[in-house]
């Protein structure tokens, strides 16, 4: 065992095996696991996906470029243009892997992030040269707690493929410089097709080439080209991107990006502007309940951002509690902008800047300083120092900016891996922290995929210089210490990453988990009472729906789902007032309309002359040109004819495929 981890310097091939054990281990769903939350838009509600199964297929496999994230075409889209995700999954929709289970959908994930893990550890060693880092990178990453909504969750299969991009284009800093821009435009290209977060890669890898050339090319570190040459490819492969998906999937601009919205603005406010415009991105939803920050002014939505960043740096390394919905009011808009947790998370999010800016100076003049030294023997007629100790380093050259590693050792700098690590973090999460541009969720675990590497790599370059000063000056108390707190620390990320993945057992597991993790989260207890209700639990749905409504009673489809239970209890003229709150507060949403119509109808509450349908005429005639307008127009004149609601309005039912 000590000579398989510690024997041999790690490679992939090596890393590979253990990795996906572990993250088999920790993630791996109960073979019996059903589709859960947003798994049945993307896959049973998928037309691209499902298209494959049909005698002639309605689309090709380039349509992929075509379609969004959900397989919807650019007028019908939300935001999310992630072609390589579907491509995976219509092909295991191909092979069979359909409407039964989403098992197999979801390993695939869970053997990515094994491989993920192992490029993390490659890349640790690229960075540090010492074996026992690197492992102890693979494994932070791999049993990292706060990943398991990604892993174990279908649709992360975005975050992973864009973070198995990221991390080539990041292995590839370490490649000569012929091929290290190919690298870089390739993996960063992958990874954008994969998930639009892989866009860090822009500023990143430039200043990972900057910061990290000593230690990857210690002979020709050249770190001014490397940077540039990272910059141009990195930033080839977004323009080539963008410019792509506009073409092949030209989603309506959002009118608050246009030139006459924003020209009341700065010159910085209208260049942003201009960028986003550029940038094409598709319209995103705006929900006061996935995302409070919606209707707050600037500097509070900066506050509730840096809140949330703040509360998941404290989960990436605490992961006491797990969940898969933030939901409102669990996370509402700050009512001070200096809370503990405000200042914290600001300061977590600019001090790594002026720190990497202070280690990479450092670093660069102890560099000056070796090579003067190392000029000083070479005229004494001696030889040049230190690098011997460690000949994968490779020997110093009189003719670079930089001769040798100022290390006795031979050994990296690992402050630069420090550096790096800080900013990598802050700048990976920074396009999802609802700083820049508002986004559809105010907090979300799998945001954390990217930052995560960067954290791992900070973990596991303190273990190193840890056990660097215990060896030199410790106790066998101290000793013992640092073995039990490593020990620690590992067995609680994999206790909670499996605990949390026990809860992607089924939809009702996964609910149930959610409400008690996040007690606040409306969301989670309506969803918890519709799976009661899908097991014909109708008192128990009533409960947890009660729940929602209280935590969110401007929730329309808190009060209708409410009203839709009574209804279905045979209790319909209580649920009548519900469905009345519900119906005024979203009376263009087809679907909430259409089931409590249908219920109304079934329980003869629509009959000709009743109260019921007579309030419902007024009601109708309140909201003009509206869906509830249509619907109960429509219901009233063709009733009869289609037993209530026309079917092709009704929505879709639970774990239903999409409708024609």
């Amino acid at each position: 065992m000590h000579d398989y981890f510690l024997g041999d310097s790690p490679s992939f091939g090596l890393a590979l095996v253990p990795f996906c054990f572990l993250s088999m281990l920790l993630f791996t769903r109960h073979p019996r696991t059903n589709f859960i939350f947003d798994e049945q838009e993307a896959l049973l509600a998928n037309p691209f996906v499902r298209s494959i199964a049909e005698a002639e297929p309605k689309f090709r496999w380039l349509d992929a470029f075509h379609r969004d994230f959900w397989g919807l075409g650019p007028e019908r889209s939300i935001g999310s243009y992630r072609p390589i995700p579907n491509l995976v999954w219509r092909a295991l929709w191909g092979l069979g892997a359909r409407d039964q289970t989403p098992f197999l959908h979801h390993w695939i994930n869970v053997l990515l992030h094994g491989a993920n893990g192992a490029l993390v550890c490659v890349l640790a060693y690229a960075l540090t040269k010492r074996r026992g880092v690197s492992w102890l990178a693979g494994a932070a990453f791999t049993a990292s707690a706060v990943l398991t909504e990604a892993v174990s969750g279908v649709v992360g299969i975005a975050d992973v493929l864009g973070a198995t991009g990221t991390l080539l284009a990041l292995l590839a800093l370490t490649r000569k410089l012929p091929w290290m821009g190919l690298g870089v435009f390739l993996g960063t290209l992958f990874g954008l097709y994969s998930k639009e977060s892989a866009l860090c890669c822009v500023p990143l890898l430039p200043l990972g080439a900057l910061l990290l050339a000593p230690t990857t090319h210690p002979d020709k570190p050249r770190r001014w080209l490397r940077a540039v040459v990272a910059f141009v490819a990195a930033a080839g492969a977004f323009v080539l991107y963008v410019e792509a998906r506009r073409r092949m999937f030209p989603a309506p601009i959002p009118s608050e990006l246009s030139v006459e919205a924003n020209a009341h603005k700065g010159l910085g406010g209208r260049a942003f502007a201009a960028i986003l415009r550029w940038y094409a991105q598709p319209t995103l939803p705006k929900d006061p309940l996935n995302n409070p920050l919606v209707n707050v002014d600037g500097l509070h939505r900066v506050g509730g951002a840096l809140r949330v960043w703040w509360r998941g740096l404290v989960q990436v390394v605490c992961p006491h509690t797990l969940s898969g919905d933030y939901s409102a009011p669990q996370e509402p808009a700050p009512a001070t902008l200096f809370s503990p947790e405000i200042i914290l998370g600001a300061l977590a999010m600019v001090l790594p800047f002026p720190l990497a800016a202070w280690l990479g100076i450092r670093s660069w003049l102890r560099l000056r300083k070796q090579r003067r030294e190392d000029a000083l023997v070479q005229r004494g007629g001696g030889a040049a120092p230190a690098q011997a100790g460690h000949p994968e380093l490779g020997s110093a050259s009189k003719k670079n900016d930089v001769a040798a590693i100022p290390k006795s050792n031979g050994l990296p700098d690992p402050s630069l891996v420090v550096a790096f690590g800080g900013l990598w973090v802050v700048l990976s999460f920074f396009p999802v922290s609802n700083v820049p541009v508002l986004l559809p969720t105010v907090r979300a675990e799998r945001f954390w995929y990217f930052p995560v590497i960067g954290t791992s790599l900070l973990l596991a370059v303190l273990f190193g210089w840890v056990v660097d000063r215990v060896r030199a000056r410790g106790t066998r108390v101290a000793q013992r210490a640092l073995v039990i707190g490593t020990v620690a620390f590992f067995l609680f990320q994999a206790f909670a990453a499996r605990s949390h993945a026990n809860d992607y057992t089924d939809d009702l597991s996964f609910w149930d988990a959610t409400r008690k993790a996040v007690p606040r989260s409306a969301k989670a207890h309506l969803n918890y009472s519709v799976m009661k209700g899908a097991r014909g639990d109708l008192e128990s749905r009533l409960a947890a729906n009660g729940v929602a409504l209280e935590l969110a009673p401007q929730w329309p489809m808190a009060s209708v789902y409410y009203g839709d239970t009574l209804c279905r209890l045979h209790r319909a003229p209580e649920a009548w007032p519900h469905y009345v709150h519900g119906f005024g507060l979203a009376p263009n949403d087809v679907n909430l309309i259409a089931l409590g119509v249908q219920c109304l109808w079934d329980e003869k509450l629509l009959a000709e002359g009743s109260s019921v349908r007579t309030e419902l005429d007024a009601l109708k005639d309140k909201h003009p040109g509206s869906w509830l307008e249509y619907i109960v127009k429509d219901v009233i004149e063709h009733g009869e004819e289609h037993n209530g609601v026309d079917p092709k309005y009704r929505p879709r039912g639970y774990n239903e495929g999409p409708k024609d």
